[in-house]
């Protein structure tokens, strides 16, 4: 055990496509009272895809300062007050100030630094191509059985009998009708030829008469 990790993953239960569905199937095991101690996800075939969500400027930089200005603000405003209850709300005002000021600085020094190698924003995850949830022997079996009822193919819905077809109604616009079989005693032509095609040549004992 390595940091209160176990190093033993456990046998496979399962195999996904998508780490949601492994979240799912993870979800369902620990609600069935599976210990969480005993469930891994294992990716394999990782790899790091960086989406580009826009260009950076000095305006986009110092937009995002003043989105964390703020809350550089209310921590200071925050201690400021605790420090002095009896203070006015222009003096919490002007150290919130203070807080978007300092974080629109910082924002804007570290984009001159970088935007010569960096002049865009993006996000960064690391995705695989196959997902494996495991769990240890001591629970490998009531997972299986967990994780097998949950995937288990629904049993397909009966076909909806057919209303008997009433021969003296006639049949609709654009519906099928099967050529009813011939009755027993019946003449059957043969299908007939077009008239440019040749007759077959006829074979048999009197086929040298003709």
């Amino acid at each position: 055990m390595v940091g209160g990790i176990p190093q033993e993953h456990g046998e496979k239960i399962a195999d996904y496509a998508t780490y949601q569905a492994a979240q799912k199937a993870v979800s369902q095991l620990v609600e069935a009272d599976i210990p969480a101690r005993d469930i891994a996800i294992i990716g394999h075939a990782l790899r790091s895809v960086e989406t580009v969500t826009g260009r950076l400027g000095y305006a986009a930089a110092a937009r995002s300062g003043a989105i964390n200005g703020i809350l550089l603000g209310l921590l200071f405003s925050a201690i400021f007050v605790l420090g002095t209850p009896n203070a006015a709300i222009q003096l919490f005002v002007g150290v919130m100030f203070v807080g978007i000021a300092l974080g629109m600085l910082m924002s804007l020094i570290t984009y001159a630094i970088v935007r010569r190698r960096r002049d865009y924003t993006s996000v960064t995850q690391v995705l695989a191509d196959r997902y494996e949830v495991t769990v240890l022997p001591r629970s490998i079996h009531r997972a299986r059985e967990i994780v097998g009822r949950a995937v288990a193919p629904a049993a397909p819905a009966p076909a909806a009998p057919q209303p008997p077809v009433d021969p003296s109604v006639p049949p609709q616009y654009g519906e099928r009708v099967d050529p009813a079989p011939p009755q027993y005693g019946e003449r059957v032509d043969p299908p007939r030829l077009p008239d440019d095609e040749p007759a077959p040549p006829a074979t048999g004992p009197d086929a040298d008469d003709r």
